[in-house]
């Protein structure tokens, strides 16, 4: 197989690179090492995407004719590597990545017009109103309704495992128009205000969240809530095919260049880091698993590049994206294990640091441990959510095996 690059994406790669020194501004820099998590503000999270907008470089998987880029899938690979290079964020997805995409497939023109300018420029935030407290891997037994009230349906019920819904304007949900006796059929794609009353966030605090303010995750309460018919995407009762329409958006990104910068942290850490007479890289047994991550890290790669290959030749992605999701996040857990091995008791407390210019916190142990609790918890939920990793399974036994 033949993965090199041509000099035409070689020049694109440095552009990018380029880009990124100058537009990735030395605050937010300064913010993002003194967190984990990425912790930032709404408002520097849109002032980040709007510079990223106004090079023309917000939407990457977008189509021209709606404002995207037009980046071949080559320029997007190279795109996403140099982000995870210079440790810059990547746009927040439930906007651009996810809902857009949907609109653009099964949306009005009238919704087109109404919604896709403001997510390109970041002056409408998103979130995503799927799982729900009785409703997670099996997403379909789902029970929040919208009642038809003629001119708008009145959507009653809770969603959960939210992200980042304190910042959101509006939020895209699955929702049981009907009962079918194919649970399935009965959901609808609803988009709702998140001013609109009756509407209800509240935190979830988990242990690896810093100070209130910060945290990522949120349930979302909905109480006789008001929502006009035009905000219904798609038929009535044809939801499921949106969400599975979404999934291929949510699930097809290249994780390689971010596992690789994770191992390349760690790595900086074990040679920094003593133990007994010589860095805990020189132990062999440690310098053993590194180089199975390393190797694991590298056949991912090559398949992100085989896929790759045959996205360019005009194919989908098909059940690889679940291959993709399911081994990016066993090997990210796997490393932040190894990370949290490296730190040894420095880990233990939690680095309770924020992107507060006014944070005082003073991490235990060298400043190279900061985060390392934190990460490590944090990616716990990479197994289980975008599909957890027992149903990513069932879909490749299914279509790649033939099992039934």
């Amino acid at each position: 197989m033949d993965i090199a690059f041509t000099e035409e994406e070689l020049a694109f790669q440095q552009e990018v690179s380029d880009f990124l020194d100058e537009a990735w501004p030395e605050e937010m820099r300064r913010k993002y090492s003194r967190n984990a998590l990425e912790n930032f503000s709404r408002d520097d999270r849109i002032a980040w995407q709007q510079r990223l907008a106004e090079k023309g470089w917000a939407a990457i998987n977008w189509p021209t004719e709606h404002g995207g880029a037009g980046f071949s899938h080559t320029q997007k690979y190279l795109f996403d590597l140099e982000l995870a290079r210079a440790g810059a964020p990547a746009m927040v997805p439930m906007g651009v990545s996810m809902v857009a995409h949907v609109i653009m497939k099964f949306g009005t023109d009238e919704q087109k017009q109404e919604y896709l300018p403001d997510i390109l420029h970041s002056r409408t935030f998103w979130c995503q109103g799927y799982s729900e407290p009785g409703s997670g891997s099996d997403l379909a037994s789902l029970s929040t309704k919208a009642e038809d009230h003629g001119d708008h349906y009145l959507v009653n019920g809770v969603k959960t495992w939210n992200t980042l819904g304190q910042h959101a304007d509006m939020i895209f949900c699955l929702v049981r128009t009907s009962q079918e006796a194919k649970r399935q059929m009965g959901i609808s794609f609803l988009l709702i205000d998140m001013k609109s009353p009756g509407i209800t966030v509240e935190p979830i605090i988990t242990m690896d969240q810093p100070k209130e303010g910060f945290q990522e995750i949120n349930t979302v309460y909905f109480e006789d809530v008001q929502v006009p018919k035009e905000n219904l995407v798609g038929e009535e009762g044809k939801g499921w095919t949106c969400a599975k329409y979404l999934l291929e958006f949510e699930r097809g990104n290249a994780q390689s260049p971010g596992l690789y910068e994770s191992l390349n942290h760690v790595e900086w850490m074990a040679r920094e880091t003593q133990s007994g007479e010589g860095a805990v890289f020189d132990d062999d047994d440690f310098r053993d698993r590194f180089n199975d991550l390393k190797i694991q890290t590298m056949a991912m790669e090559a398949t992100e590049m085989r896929i790759l290959g045959s996205l360019s030749a005009g194919q989908n992605v098909g059940p690889e994206s679940s291959l993709l999701k399911t081994r990016g996040s066993e090997i990210s857990q796997a490393i932040s294990e190894l990370a949290g091995e490296v730190a040894g008791y420095y880990g233990i407390p939690l680095d309770q640091s924020t992107p507060l210019d006014d944070d005082d916190f003073i991490p235990a142990g060298p400043e190279h441990f900061s985060g390392v609790s934190q990460k490590y918890f944090n990616l716990r939920k990479t197994s289980i959510y975008a599909g957890s990793n027992e149903i990513q399974r069932n879909i490749m036994a299914k279509l790649v095996l033939g099992l039934e």
